[in-house]
């Protein structure tokens, strides 16, 4: 099977769970419902995952950006998360650029 730039960010977008920052320890941490993080995590600083991997860029554009992807990996929760060989592949070509994407909501 062939990895193209459209099956990382499908895959990226399907990303499960949420993020957000501990003031307290510094540290970003997944969860799996948005009311489960506790008093040290402020409500705006939680951000679904499928949203938390990718950067604004230059203009319209959004960066699928590996260190954030990195940051869930190191999580060791591959299944919960959803990370899937498209992001695998993304994570191990470091070659090939960072995608560079404009997003739209099809909704």
């Amino acid at each position: 099977m062939r990895i193209t730039s459209q099956l990382i960010c499908q895959a990226a977008d399907l990303l499960n769970g949420f993020v957000g920052f501990n003031r307290k320890t510094e540290q970003h941490i997944v969860r799996f419902s948005e009311d489960s993080f506790g008093m040290d995590v402020a409500d705006d600083n939680i951000t679904p995952t499928s949203e938390f991997v990718w950067q604004p860029g230059a203009q319209d554009t959004m960066i699928l950006k590996r260190e954030l992807i990195q940051l869930l990996m190191d999580q060791n929760i591959d299944d919960r998360l959803n990370i899937t060989e498209p992001l695998r592949v993304y994570m191990q070509r470091q070659d090939v650029p960072e995608i560079l994407a404009v997003r739209r909501c099809l909704g």
